[in-house]
């Protein structure tokens, strides 16, 4: 079993594959047993046709163009070309599966699949095409065309043809042996793929969401006992627990946090009207309780996606323990669509206690004590961030109703034969892009924070790790009075986001 800390090694970290003695024997001893297993045997997809047509046998003679027509016939995807790492990210997958040792495959195909991730050959692969069920046919057959030399690929920051490419690695193409074809395009390593990408991403945004939600209650002097343990233990959530255990740990030091004890209740108060908010508005100080449950999604979207990465899912299984082959629908992708339509509604949730938060800041009327959007220049002549405030809550509103679920949403296709599907890469690529909106709307959320932090001077007011946060956003976007184009500073914050570690561990 491998985890989640593997699989960012050789996805983001760019660690190497090699394959041990014991997964080569166990590829070996599979292939050898099945190409022995189906002599004289009825096998699907060695000496049958595909889908509906495996009614139809296969002479000996045309097994070998089978296996080649099947990868040639699919490979008809549309759509702009999946980025290399989430293609990384699904030949790592379809990787695992093979060393498993119960697919039949030769060991050839294991080696040219590793020689590509070693050595950076990205498949040209478009994102539409799958129904996430016969698994990812489609998006793994463009995979699979180039291990044949076919196709293009992206190498080395070029898109080239195949054959170009393994000519100047002297690597050669891959032969088909018995069900290389199939093998290769039948399984969920796409959705696998992309939705682990998803979950490292989602896992950032946890992490930021957290920090900026605690500088946004230090900037506005929320009472701290929102976040207390002994309000959050009532609730038996762990997830809220934890998030509320984190926020007390961000904001340790802090000197901008109100104790209420001795802010209320010590003391003898003669107002009628509290000029400070009794209680902040819920995006401040339900923050436990709103990314409670998607911290709980991520643990558990994590054990599922793991599960899949190191499970086999195409079809059939070969067994060389019983000596039998097995026929189903192990290429069913109904635990990665599930998943990842329970992670997008999570990260669009977080995404809108987000632009909440922001709203929050420019809004004067509602906090009280900074400038309306927080504009440091002359209002009415100068606009702060009224402008990417706009963007923020227009990239919410899309998050919103990309969050539909795909899971439900099963058309039969393939002469009815697959006649109830997953749709999973559908709602892994949806989640995609609502990730990718949420870091747009985080990163704006970042520029109002800092701006609010100097307009009040509470710089060294702020908690350690809060304040580390702030200066290095400053260090992107320094503070701005005038009126100027911030969209190349929102693109920086973004890359800052994806690739800064984030000093708490969920």
């Amino acid at each position: 079993m491998v985890d989640l800390k593997y699989f960012r090694s050789v996805v983001f970290a760019g660690d190497t594959l090699q394959i041990t003695e014991d997964e080569q024997k166990q590829v070996e001893e599979s292939y050898r047993f099945l190409t022995s297993f189906a002599r004289k045997k009825i096998i699907y997809g060695i000496n049958t046709g595909f889908g509906p047509m495996a009614q139809y046998k296969i002479s000996d003679e045309d097994q070998k163009k089978l296996q080649y027509n099947i990868i040639r016939s699919h490979a008809g995807g549309a759509g702009k070309p999946l980025e290399n790492i989430y293609v990384k990210a699904a030949m790592l997958s379809r990787y695992r599966t093979f060393i498993a040792g119960k697919s039949g495959v030769h060991l050839d195909t294991v080696i040219l699949l590793k020689e590509f991730i070693n050595k950076g050959i990205y498949p040209f692969v478009p994102e539409h095409g799958s129904v996430g069920s016969s698994g990812d046919l489609v998006q793994l057959s463009h995979l699979a065309l180039t291990l044949i030399g076919e196709g293009e690929v992206f190498y080395k920051g070029e898109k080239r043809k195949t054959a170009e490419v393994l000519k100047e690695e002297t690597i050669e193409p891959l032969s088909m042996y018995l069900r290389e074809g199939l093998a290769l395009a039948n399984g969920t390593s796409f959705m696998t793929g992309i939705g682990l990408v998803n979950l490292i991403y989602a896992q950032k945004l946890m992490q930021w969401a957290l920090i900026m939600s605690t500088l946004t209650n230090e900037v506005t002097a929320s009472y701290d006992d929102f976040m207390s343990k002994e309000l959050n233990s009532a609730k038996h959530h762990d997830g809220q627990r934890r998030v509320a255990e984190l926020m007390r740990l961000i904001a340790q030091g802090s000197q901008r946090m109100l104790n209420r004890q001795k802010e209320l209740y010590d003391k003898e108060l003669d107002e009628n009207v509290f000029q400070h908010k009794v209680q902040p508005y819920y995006s401040l100080r339900c923050t436990p309780q709103v990314l409670g449950p998607i911290y709980d999604e991520l643990k558990n979207a994590e054990k599922v996606l793991i599960n899949e990465l190191n499970s086999v899912d195409d079809n059939p299984i070969v067994d060389i323990d019983t000596e039998l082959v097995y026929h189903g629908g192990n290429f069913h992708g109904d635990y990665v669509s599930y998943e990842m339509d329970k992670l997008k509604i999570g990260i669009t949730k977080l995404t809108m206690l987000i632009e909440r938060q922001l709203n929050y800041l420019l809004h004067d009327k509602i906090n009280g004590i900074l400038p309306p959007f927080l504009n440091l220049g002359s209002l009415g002549l100068n606009y702060g961030l009224q402008g990417i405030q706009f963007t923020a809550t227009s990239t919410t509103a899309e998050c919103q109703t990309l969050s539909n679920p795909m899971y439900v949403h099963s058309i039969p296709n393939n002469n009815d034969n697959q006649d109830i599907v997953s749709m999973g890469t559908n709602s892994a690529l949806i989640a995609k892009q609502i990730i990718e909106n949420s870091f747009q709307t985080l990163s704006i959320h970042a520029i109002a924070l800092a701006q609010a932090v100097d307009y009040l001077k509470v710089e060294d007011k702020l908690a350690p790790i809060t304040r580390e946060f702030y200066q290095k956003i400053r260090a992107i976007i320094p503070l701005f009075v005038e009126d100027e184009p911030k969209y190349k500073e929102i693109e920086q914050i973004i890359s800052f986001l994806k690739k800064e570690n984030p000093k708490i561990e969920l």
